[in-house]
Order: C-alpha cells, then sequence, then structure tokens
C-alpha cells in the first residue's frame, strides 16, 4: 500500500484540495495499540491499488496527536484510534473505526463515490 505520512498540519488542506478530483483516506493509527496494529494489517494485506482509485494518508497519531485533533475539528469526527475516514469535496463522507474497519466496505464506499466523481 502506497501510503503518504501525515506529517504536517498544512497537507489537511492539501487533503482537501485532492479531494475535490478523487476521494482521500485517511488513516489513523496508535503504534502502540494491538487493535490499531491488526486493523492496519488486515486492510494493508488486502488492499488491492488497482481496484481503488484514492490518495491514502496515514498519521501515525502518538506523534502528530495536534494533527489528530485537527482531523476531528476540521472534519467534524470524534476522534478514534484506530479510525479511517474518506474524504471527499473537503467532507468527511465516511468515517469507522477499531474492528469496524472493513476492506471491502471501504471498497464498496470508494465504488459509491466514484461515480459521483464522474458525473
Amino acid at each position: 500500500m502506497n501510503w503518504i505520512e501525515l506529517i504536517s498540519p498544512e497537507q489537511i488542506s492539501e487533503i482537501k484540495e485532492i479531494s475535490k478530483s478523487k476521494p482521500v483516506l485517511l488513516f489513523k493509527h496508535s503504534t502502540t495499540c494491538s487493535i490499531s496494529n491488526t486493523t492496519l494489517n488486515r486492510l494493508e494485506r488486502n488492499w488491492k491499488e488497482e481496484e481503488l482509485g484514492v490518495s491514502a494518508f496515514y498519521l501515525d497519531l502518538l506523534n502528530y496527536r495536534s494533527i489528530s485533533k485537527q482531523i476531528a475539528e476540521e472534519f467534524q469526527v470524534e476522534h478514534q484510534s484506530p479510525q479511517v475516514l474518506i474524504i471527499k469535496d473537503g467532507q468527511s463522507v465516511y468515517n469507522n473505526s477499531h474492528f469496524g474497519i472493513d476492506y471491502l466496505s471501504i471498497k464498496d464506499q470508494l465504488h459509491q463515490l466514484e461515480k459521483s466523481f464522474k458525473n
């Protein structure tokens, strides 16, 4: 999986801009949490780049707590870890956490969004 590391607050503006032309996936990961590690591993094992036209950002929230807080505020979601958000047109249109993070659900959401980008 080709993660883009989310390491600066300025990247939030970049994410919003990218999301105007294609979906953006954010994965917030706690590196010391076994649930977060398991969820990340399941996602990466199943991920197929060719199936999904998405920019995927990875946030190590232990090292970048302030960015995690900014994500919660700007996308109006409650902080969770692990957590996946899908951003379209600068807004969070999908949000799930813990074992609710599932490749097939993400894939379905992205395919539905893909249709809206084509219209």
